[in-house]
């Protein structure tokens, strides 16, 4: 009986160990679930939308090719469409019925787009030649566009794959079980194999008792006669050999009942799929205008820009990323610097990681964004503050403020970027603040001209406004001290031509951004007599001697903190950037 509890020991093992091994290679599932398609059409642009992408959970793979220009990115779903606009677009989407993606021609009117390289409105873009691979993890609120260059059609050859669950909990307790009961079977055939040597040896016979007189019905019992009891020893023995497997074989199956869990591999982008709450929030409010990762994105772009723009004069190239008040100071520099070497640019535009980013509340446009950009390893380099406004889904960002702020100033507290803030306009403004924001540039110029007698003396903290040192009623009589006497100086102010910035903060006041002309005047107050024209004023007049004089703008970009009239309290210069942005002689 030994040697067939081994052969059932040893088939069972070979039973076990060979449905672990064949749940680990031949009855292995797929590892990802596959899908693709051939785009046949001559559209420019292909779209997969967030749906699409979460057809099955985990991580995406996307792989594009048959071009030879492959570009892709993924943004918000209506962002993406903004960007699309009027152009006819593959709409790839994955069919339940065919297992498999399917396209859908989209017709408009427009049969061209943009070069999509380097929007701001992507959360992140891949370019390659020929073909792409991708491993992607977003969620339903994105799409994803594919596109050439925007002329060629479209990649064709688009697919996606996503991880499956193909872990088999069995395979690993069935190999550790076969091999106890392969261990086991070893161990009842040695003892079955010592059982038979030992049985196959001589055996002595008992010597037989002397003979003694007969007594009634008495017959010696032979010592043979205790083999029943070793009988019943292998049949309890026997039981407990089969119990010991059956045993083991319930422990195997009760352990492989929990499943291994999926960990899904490391993507590499990812994008966190909103909480309830944060969803809530979402649909309370209009999407805010960037990410903070796009911000930094934006802003290291811009900084690009400007650095080489600086470095060559560049005004053209300066267009591309300012406009407004930030793009005539830096531009004006440009031109005075030209003229001569040693007139000072406008402050470098930084590029570290954002601050502070304080996104608008809009899903349309145009949309706005402020910024604080902060130099973490040099102290002495103030931090800019820069206000960022987009016009349309296919125009980048643009400068239209940036100012230094002012030593020790801290911003109010903001929204968080995710959350992001309304931009408060015209309507808005009257009565809301302790001054109206439209007027806040004119107000305080009066302050720059009259000092403490200007009716508006009182609006206005003091307090770290440096600005007044250097522009305000002590330096314009200085600038006036060292005229010739044969000419006089004039002074006056006009609001710029900048948008009026309104950004609300968090404790009702608001961040505002405003724009003042400064306008001197310098005429000569003797007949014959001429009016000579400083260094900057002579590079953009194109003069440096009238008879008839000289007019002169100085843009300044100013940068106030304004309290909600129910809170009160001072109005607050948080920086600015001041400079010649234009010069003429006067006619006569």
């Amino acid at each position: 009986m030994r040697f067939i509890f081994a052969i059932v020991s040893f088939v069972i093992a070979t039973l076990l160990i060979a449905t672990g091994v064949a749940q680990k290679t031949i009855f292995l599932p797929p590892d990802e679930v596959k899908a693709s398609v051939s785009v046949d059409s001559a559209a420019t642009v292909s779209i997969i939308d967030g749906a699409t992408m979460q057809t099955f959970p985990h991580q995406q793979t996307l792989s594009v090719g048959g071009s030879s220009e492959v570009f892709t990115a993924y943004g918000r779903t209506a962002d993406v469409m903004a960007w699309v606009g009027d152009a006819s677009y593959n709409l790839i989407s994955y069919s339940a019925k065919t297992k498999n993606l399917s396209s859908k021609l989209v017709t408009n009117s427009e049969t061209e787009v943009p070069n999509p390289t380097g929007s701001d409105l992507w959360f992140a873009e891949y370019t390659d030649t020929v073909s792409l691979k991708q491993r992607l993890t977003v969620d339903d609120t994105v799409s994803l566009i594919i596109v050439s260059n925007g002329t060629d059609p479209a990649p064709p050859n688009i697919a996606l794959a996503w991880p499956v669950n193909n872990a088999t909990p069995w395979a690993t307790p069935l190999l550790i079980g076969g091999g106890i009961v392969l261990l086991l079977g070893l161990g009842l055939l040695l003892w079955a194999i010592a059982h038979l040597r030992n049985s196959r040896g001589p055996r002595r016979r008992s010597p037989k008792m002397p003979k003694l007189p007969k007594q009634p019905r008495y017959k010696p019992s032979k010592a043979r006669k205790a083999l029943p009891a070793s009988t019943r020893g292998r049949r309890s023995t026997r039981t407990t050999m089969i119990a010991a497997p059956l045993a083991i074989v319930s422990i195997i199956a009760l352990s492989g009942c929990t499943a291994d869990p999926t960990v899904a591999p490391n993507a590499d982008t990812v994008e966190v799929t909103p909480t309830p709450n944060a969803a809530a929030e979402k649909s309370a409010a209009p999407p805010t205008a960037v990410t903070e990762r796009q911000a930094n994105r934006i802003v290291q772009r811009i900084a690009q820009v400007a650095g080489e723009a600086d470095k060559t004069l560049d005004a053209d190239l300066l267009q591309t990323r300012f406009a407004g008040d930030a793009l005539a100071l830096r531009s004006a520099a440009y031109k005075v610097k030209k003229v001569d070497d040693s007139e000072k640019l406008p402050s470098v535009i930084l590029d570290h990681t954002v601050e502070i980013v304080l996104p608008q509340q809009n899903a349309d446009w145009p949309r706005t964004v402020f910024v604080v950009v902060k130099d973490e390893a040099d102290e002495t380099i103030a931090p800019i503050a820069m206000m960022l406004i987009q016009n349309d889904p296919r125009s980048q960002y643009l400068v239209h403020y940036a100012v230094d702020l002012e030593p020790g100033t801290v911003i109010p507290e903001v929204a968080p970027a995710d959350i992001g803030t309304s931009r408060i306009g015209p309507d808005q403004l009257p009565n809301f603040y302790v001054a109206d924001p439209s007027e806040i540039a004119t107000d305080y110029g009066d302050i720059l001209n009259k000092g403490e007698k200007s009716e508006f003396f009182g609006l206005f903290d003091a307090t770290g406004d440096t600005l007044r040192d250097v522009v305000g009623v002590e330096a314009k009589k200085k600038l006036k001290k060292d005229l010739p006497d044969t000419a006089k100086l004039t002074f006056s102010n006009a609001t710029g031509t900048g948008e009026v910035i309104v950004m609300a903060t968090l404790d009702t006041g608001a961040i505002v951004a405003v724009s003042l002309d400064e306008i001197q005047t310098i005429k000569p107050i003797e007949t014959g007599a001429t009016a000579n024209a400083p260094k900057g004023m002579k590079a953009l007049a194109g003069k440096s001697v009238s008879d008839t004089g000289f007019t002169a703008t100085y843009g300044d970009q100013l940068l106030f903190y304004v309290p909600s009239a129910a809170e009160g309290g001072l109005i607050k210069l948080l920086g600015y950037s001041t400079g010649l942005v234009s010069a003429s002689e006067l006619k006569k």
